[in-house]
Order: C-alpha cells, then structure tokens, then sequence
C-alpha cells in the first residue's frame, strides 16, 4: 500500500487490527486510547495525517459505550490533525438493533450513532452484516456494507460439500422469517434445502419457537444468523430442529456477542458446532465453550479497505 494510508484501531479488536494492517504489509498507525482517572477516553495521535485517508477500526460491542467513545474521539483527533478524509471501519455495528421506533417514546439510537459518526469527522464508514439493512440510510455519508458470505460460504462447503458433490441431506435453516433471504442465500449457493423457524418473542432477549416450516427429517441443518447474542434464540431453534427428526444440527452467525449465559447454553444444546467471526473478540466465558469456532473475515476487511482507497467496487466481492 502507499504513504496515502493509514489505519489506526482502537481496543476492540487488536488482534483482527493487526491481522488487516499484515495482509494490506503496512504498520497500524500511532495511536494511543487511554483513560483519566475518572474513566474519560483519551486519543493520542503520535504521527501526523495531514492530507492522508485514515482508516479507523473499531467494534463497537461491549464494553459497547466504551469502544463507540475510543471511536469517535479517535475520528474527532484525526480530523482536527486534518487527515483529508476518515473511513470509520466497524465490523460490529452496536446500537444496531434500535433501528425503529418499537414502542411509543423509544429511541432510534442506531441512527444516533450515525449522527455521532458524522459530527465527530467520519467522511465513510465500512461496515459489516447489519441487523437492519435499512440503518444504511441513517448516513449522509458514503456507507459500505460487508457481508461475511464469501468466508462463511467457504467453510460450509468445505465442511458439508467436501466432494464437491450436491449435499442432499443439506438444509439451511433460518431462525426466524426475518432471516430468509440471507438462509435463501446460502441455500442456493450450496443447492440445499431452505427452512425457516416460525417464533413468537414474547419479550427482548426471549423467544418461543412455535413451529418449523420446511423438511428437515433425516438431514444435517445448519442454522445461519447474523448475530448470537443470549443464544436462547438459537438454542431453542437447535432442539426444534433436532425434535423434527435432523440427523444433526450446526450453526453459522457472522457475530458472536455471546452475552450472559450465552455460552452456557451452547454448552448444553444440542449443536454440534457453532462458527463465528471474529467481528467480535471472544469474551472470558466463550473461550471455555469447545463448540464454539471462528473464522477471521481480516482478509475481507483488509481487501475493502485497499479497494475503498484505490477507488474499486466493492459490491463485486460478493457477486
């Protein structure tokens, strides 16, 4: 890569930072995120930018307010060293879920994100598998939507197509109707059987699964998600297939929260594996799950960071 660039991450994800900042054979920039005594962030910018296209990398998961303030302080110092224009990278995108108005006086506090990104300098932003597609259009600034397909359709081949013959006894499943055009995705792309799980959620963070529509007797079903957060969702969704008759159950999410007793619960499902990316860093608890596998999308970020910056499409990466 040129002098042109720089990335620049914060303490979320160092080790896919540094994985980026290796395939694009660059050094991270100079940034220091510190704290005050009183736990206010503090951003020191040990090289100078002006006039460069700073690349800021950061996933705002938990501690999510922390990580969203290194962010924006981190693009507010950039543009006040006058880098010419700030690309906020963010592989997780929190605040994701609060895209709408769900209740009478509830914020649209993904909105209030973009809103924070945009005043603090940020001139694009790259993310990855949003909750709500729609979230796009909460920017007045070029956005670019990644999508964990290429590096999740990979690994499902290898592990259920390895003959590189049609798996007949293949289903993609998805957890709820919400999740059927990315489950029909990958259902095309492997020529496999699509389903979908009919639920009822009766509050946040809590669902009922109520029926499951599509064959899934006697095949392998892969579940396929954006996000697993408490797990109770795909947990529950895991034994209803497996009640169903599957001869076994996996699953694909391209972030891996993993709050509360997420990792309990995956212990005691009966998925035979759950696949992850590592948009998020595997929190104390998650580390302790063996059926828990990630997959690194560094190489996806790295080549739509070198292709923003060179003035490629990045849509062609997924057709």
């Amino acid at each position: 890569m040129t002098s042109e660039i720089k990335i620049f991450a914060g303490n979320s994800n160092p080790d896919l930072a540094h994985q980026v900042a290796h395939i694009l054979e660059m050094p991270l920039g100079d940034a220091r995120v510190t704290r005050f005594s009183d736990g206010e962030t503090m951003v020191e910018v040990g090289e100078s930018v002006r006039g460069l296209h700073a690349f800021v990398l950061q996933s705002t998961c938990p501690p999510t307010n922390e990580n969203l303030m290194e962010m924006l302080v981190m693009t507010d110092a950039l543009k006040r060293a006058s880098a010419e224009e700030i690309t906020c990278v963010i592989p997780y995108y929190g605040y994701g879920r609060q895209d709408r108005k769900v209740a009478p006086r509830a914020p649209i506090t993904a909105k209030l994100v973009a809103d924070l990104l945009s005043a603090a300098g940020a001139t694009r932003v790259i993310s990855m598998e949003l909750h709500a597609g729609q979230i796009q259009g909460f920017f007045n600034v070029p956005f670019d939507h990644l999508y964990a397909m290429p590096i999740m359709l990979a690994d499902l081949k290898e592990q259920f197509c390895s003959d590189g013959q049609k798996p007949d006894d293949l289903v993609i499943v998805a957890p709820d109707a919400g999740g059927m055009e990315r489950a029909r995705a990958y259902a095309k792309r492997l020529h496999a059987g699509l389903g979908f799980i009919d639920k009822r959620r009766s509050g946040p963070n809590v669902a009922e699964v109520m029926n499951i529509v599509g064959d899934v007797d006697g095949k392998r079903a892969v579940i396929i998600d954006d996000m697993i957060d408490t797990a109770g969702t795909l947990t529950q969704a895991a034994r209803a297939v497996m009640t169903q008759g599957a001869s076994g159950v996996w699953a694909y999410a391209t972030h891996g929260v993993l709050s509360g007793p997420a990792p309990e619960r995956l212990t005691d499902s009966p998925l035979q594996e759950v696949v992850i990316s590592d948009t998020i860093p595997l929190n104390e608890k998650a580390k302790t799950c063996s059926k828990i596998r990630v997959l690194s999308i560094a190489p996806l970020v790295a080549e739509a960071i070198r292709r923003v910056h060179t003035g490629e499409s990045i849509s062609t990466l997924f057709l």
